[in-house]
C-alpha cells in the first residue's frame, strides 16, 4: 500500500491507496495560520510535522506492515528557513503572504522581466520565494545571518522523514531562482540572495526515491519494514497527476481556495506578458499556469461572511435563474490578484449593482466573475500556441453541477469530472507507486487509476451571450485600476 500526504495551506490531508487505487483511508489535520499584519500570511513549520504524524497514526493503524511507499504534495513557493542546527529560525512565510512589494517592484525592474525569464523563464510575483528570502535579507538581517538551509514546506517534511535535504523539479519551479527549462539551479539568481549553491537542495525528479523513513519516525508510526521516501511535487503539479493530467491537450481547472488552470506541456513556453507561470511537471515534461488567489475563497467569504450560511447547494439553487444577461460585476480580488493582472494592490469590487439587484443576483455574479477571471487565464494559455480540447474541473466547486455547467458554457468546451476526488493527496499516493516500480510511469498509472464521473457540453445559446459579457467584463478592472491605488494611499 502506498501512502499520499498533501501539505496544504489550511491542514495535511494523508492518504492510503491500494495499487489497484481504491482509497481505504484518509485523514485531515489542521494547523494554525498566522496573519501579522495586514497581506501577511505565516505558519509553524513544526505545526505541519506534528499535525502529519497525527494523521499518519490515524491512517496506517492495522496496515502497518504493509506500507511500501510514500511522497509529498506541498503548498507552493512557502519560505522555510533552518540555522546549521536544523532548527526553524522563523515562522514558514506562505504563498498568499503578500509583503514582498517592494522585492518585486526590484527585480521586475530594476533586474528586469527580460532577464528573469531569461535566468528562470517566469516573472517576479508576490507570491513566490525568491522575493521572500530577499525580504527577510533586507529586513530581518538577525534571521538572514542564521539561515543554512533554505527549503520549501513539503521538502521540510521529507527531511524530517529522511534527514536528506532534497526537492524536486516541479516545486523549485515555483521559486524564481530555478531555470525551468534547462531544469537546473540559477546560478545569477541565487547570487541575488547573497547565499552559496550549497544553502539549496538537490534536486530530483519528482518520482524519484530520495531515502528511507528514518529510525525514529518507523518506531513512531510501529512501521518495521523499510518504507521508501519519493520526494513529490508543488500541489499544482501533484494535483495534476491526481486528475490525470499528463498528457497534451487537457486542462485542470482547480476550484480550491485559490483558483488555478493547469495544462500539461510536451515542450517549453514562456510567456512575457500575461502572468502565467511555466513550470517542470511531476513527469519530467513541462507545465503552465494561472494562479488566481480566491476563487472558492471569494465564494467561502461570501457564504460566511455576508449570508451567514454554509449550505452551499441551496445557494446555487437561488443563483441558477437569475437571468444571464444581467450587467452587475464582481472582480475577485479580496486579497490583491495574481493572474492574469498580477496587482496586489486590487481589491474586490461589485461595480453596476441597481436598486432591483437582490443578494441572489449578487452571488450570481460572484461566480460569474471567478469564472470570468479563469476563463481570462485559460485563453492566455491557449494563445500560447498549447492545444486544449477539454478540461476537468476539480476541488470544491466540482461538487457543483450549476457552476461546473457554467464553466463550460463561458469556456466554451466540455469538461469534465472524476469519480475519485481527493486531489493532491492521491496524486502524492500515485508518484509514491510509481517511484517503487508499482507501474512503470505516471501516464500508466493515471490511466489504471483516474475514472470519470460526468461530462458537461456547453449550452451554446449561454455562450454567446457570455462571450459578450465577458468582453465588458475584460474591461472592469482597467477602468477602475487607479481607484485601487487611491484607496491604498488614503489608508496608509
Amino acid at each position: 500500500m502506498y501512502l499520499g500526504i498533501d501539505l496544504g495551506t489550511s491542514g495535511v490531508k494523508v492518504l492510503l491507496l491500494t495499487k489497484e487505487g481504491e482509497v481505504i483511508k484518509t485523514k485531515t489535520e489542521n494547523y494554525k495560520l498566522f496573519i501579522p499584519k495586514e497581506g501577511w500570511s505565516e505558519q509553524n513549520p513544526n505545526d505541519w510535522f506534528e499535525a502529519t504524524i497525527k494523521a499518519l497514526k490515524n491512517v496506517i493503524v492495522g496496515y502497518e506492515k504493509d506500507i511500501k511507499a510514500l511522497s509529498f504534495s506541498g503548498q507552493m513557493h512557502g519560505l522555510v528557513l533552518l540555522d546549521k542546527n536544523d532548527n526553524v529560525i522563523r515562522n514558514a512565510l506562505l504563498w498568499n503572504d503578500q509583503r514582498t512589494i517592494k522585492e518585486v517592484d526590484y527585480l521586475n525592474k530594476d533586474i528586469g522581466k527580460e532577464k528573469l525569464i531569461s535566468e528562470t523563464g517566469n516573472i517576479a510575483v508576490t507570491g513566490l520565494t525568491l522575493p521572500k528570502l530577499l525580504w527577510v535579507k533586507n529586513n530581518e538581517k538577525e534571521n538572514y545571518e542564521k539561515i543554512d538551509k533554505v527549503m520549501l514546506p513539503k521538502d521540510y517534511l521529507s527531511y524530517k522523514f529522511t534527514n536528506e535535504f532534497a526537492t524536486d523539479k516541479s516545486d523549485v519551479s515555483g521559486t524564481l531562482y530555478y531555470d525551468v527549462e534547462n531544469q537546473t539551479y540559477s546560478n545569477y539568481m541565487i547570487g541575488l540572495t547573497g547565499l552559496k549553491l550549497d544553502n539549496f537542495p538537490k534536486v530530483y525528479s519528482s518520482f524519484d526515491v530520495v531515502g528511507l523513513l528514518n529510525e525514529e519516525l518507523k518506531n513512531k508510526l510501529n512501521i518495521k519494514q523499510d518504507v521508501k521516501v519519493i520526494i513529490g511535487g508543488g500541489d499544482q503539479a501533484v494535483g495534476a497527476i491526481g486528475v490525470g493530467i499528463v498528457e497534451e491537450g487537457i486542462c485542470n481547472i482547480s476550484l480550491g481556495t485559490s483558483g488555478v488552470v493547469f495544462t500539461s506541456m510536451n515542450k517549453f513556453k514562456d510567456d512575457k506578458e500575461t502572468n502565467m507561470q511555466s513550470y517542470v511537471h511531476a513527469n519530467d515534461n513541462y507545465h503552465m499556469m494561472g494562479v488566481m488567489l480566491n476563487a472558492a475563497g471569494s465564494l467561502k467569504w461570501w457564504m460566511e461572511n455576508v449570508l451567514e450560511s454554509n449550505n452551499y447547494d441551496k445557494f446555487f439553487d437561488s443563483i441558477k435563474d437569475i437571468k444571464v444577461e444581467d450587467t452587475l460585476y464582481f472582480l475577485p480580488y479580496l486579497t490583491g490578484e495574481r493572474a492574469p493582472i498580477n496587482d496586489p494592490l486590487a481589491r474586490g469590487t461589485f461595480i453596476g449593482i441597481r436598486p432591483e439587484h437582490t443578494k441572489y443576483s449578487l452571488g450570481r455574479s460572484l461566480i460569474e466573475g471567478i469564472t470570468f477571471n479563469l476563463d481570462s487565464i485559460f485563453n492566455n494559455i491557449k494563445n500560447k500556441g498549447i492545444p486544449i480540447t477539454k478540461a476537468r474541473v476539480t476541488g470544491g466547486g466540482a461538487k457543483s453541477d450549476i457552476w461546473v455547467q457554467m464553466i463550460s458554457d463561458i469556456f466554451n468546451i466540455e469538461v469534465e469530472t472524476i469519480k475519485i476526488e481527493e486531489g493532491p493527496a492521491l496524486g502524492a499516493a500515485i508518484l509514491a507507486m510509481v517511484g517503487d516500480g508499482a507501474y512503470k510511469d505516471l501516464l500508466e498509472a493515471t490511466k489504471q487509476i483516474v475514472k470519470i464521473n460526468q461530462t458537461f457540453v456547453p449550452n451554446q445559446e449561454k455562450s454567446e451571450i457570455y462571450l459578450r459579457k465577458k468582453a465588458k467584463y475584460n474591461k472592469v478592472y482597467f477602468a477602475i485600476k487607479d481607484a485601487f491605488r487611491i484607496w491604498k494611499t488614503l489608508n496608509t
